[in-house]
């Protein structure tokens, strides 16, 4: 498999997008199923910070990031503008475009601030490399107010371990291990990222490899797993798409992944639906199989898929 370097991968891309340090980029309440099934509203923040130090391949979240360290404070100002404008959640997300606990893009200075203002939520969930997991996430996790439980979500994205490496994340299954048993150790909760069909891996493989890597979770401890379709839109995933060497999954694969992960019934299993309506190929059942997949997400209960005369696709 073709290995390109980080200075490369960075060459291919466009320009970044125009963002505020003292504004998140964008942020939502979403509906999401809890880890005692039922559904709840989720605040999702989506702040500004400096870019994540780690180049992958896929990764388009660049593009609302900073070149330099925020200032002390930033990141309050940018929980406080979004929690002042969104209906109350049970829970949320504050999702940095990289790692959480990289002090470069959120001041271990702010964690105070940040953990006083998740008062009131159930679960604070943030993400993270596998490689920048340590002491400053039991520190943030002490800082949290009594009943707060704090989860950790990870890029896993494939243990197939050729793919992995040409991801150019910079580290490997046993790196996500090592975090994972840190965490156990800590009582700090889990979920990965797991990439369906990355580059070099076809419809076949990117979906076997999805599913042994969903289990490779689970053995770890990871309580919920969120399922990503690979997509373009950074430069280089598009040269890999003109040499044959990457083509989104399929919408019936995801539907797969889903319906297979499930069945292990060894946690919660989402897929991530952003963008798939790109996916759909039948426009007369495409729809329906998206809002199909977006009740098993909330349910966490498999059902009868959507059959179509046109397509010649089947109920199951």
């Amino acid at each position: 498999m073709q290995r390109f370097t980080s200075a490369f991968i960075r060459e291919q891309r466009g320009e970044k997008n125009k963002v505020d340090p003292f504004r998140p980029y964008a942020f939502l309440v979403e509906p999401e199923c809890g880890s005692g099934g039922e559904v709840q509203d989720v605040a999702t923040l989506f702040l500004t910070n400096r870019e994540c130090p780690f180049t992958c391949l896929m990764c388009d979240l660049w593009k609302n990031t900073l070149d330099s360290r925020i200032p002390v404070g930033a990141i309050p100002q940018q929980i406080d503008y979004a929690l002042e404008r969104l209906p109350a959640a049970q829970s949320i997300k504050l999702y940095n475009s990289g790692n959480f606990f990289d002090p470069q893009a959120i001041p271990p200075d702010d964690y105070p601030a940040i953990a006083q203002r998740m008062a009131g939520f159930q679960t604070v969930i943030v993400e993270n490399h596998p490689r920048l997991v340590g002491p400053r996430c039991l520190e943030f996790q002490r800082l949290l107010p009594a009943g707060v439980e704090l989860e950790v979500a990870m890029g896993l994205e494939t243990i197939h371990p050729e793919a992995l490496a040409a991801l150019n994340k910079e580290m490997t299954a046993d790196d996500f291990a090592r975090a994972a048993s840190f965490f156990n150790e800590n009582d700090i909760a889990m979920r990965a990222f797991v990439l369906l069909k990355p580059p070099f891996l076809s419809e076949a493989e990117g979906l076997e490899w999805a599913l042994k890597s969903t289990e490779f979770a689970f053995d770890l401890g990871v309580r919920t797993v969120a399922i990503i379709p690979t997509r373009g839109g950074n430069g280089v995933m598009e040269q890999l798409a003109g040499s044959n060497d990457f083509s989104p999954p399929s919408l019936g694969s995801l539907e797969a992944v889903l319906d297979a992960g499930l069945a292990m019934r060894r946690g919660r299993v989402f897929v991530d639906l952003w963008d798939a309506e790109k996916l759909v190929e039948c426009p007369a059942c495409g729809p329906k199989r998206i809002e199909r997949l977006q009740n098993i997400n909330l349910a966490q209960q498999c059902v009868k898929r959507v059959g179509c005369s046109a397509c010649r696709s089947s109920d199951m």
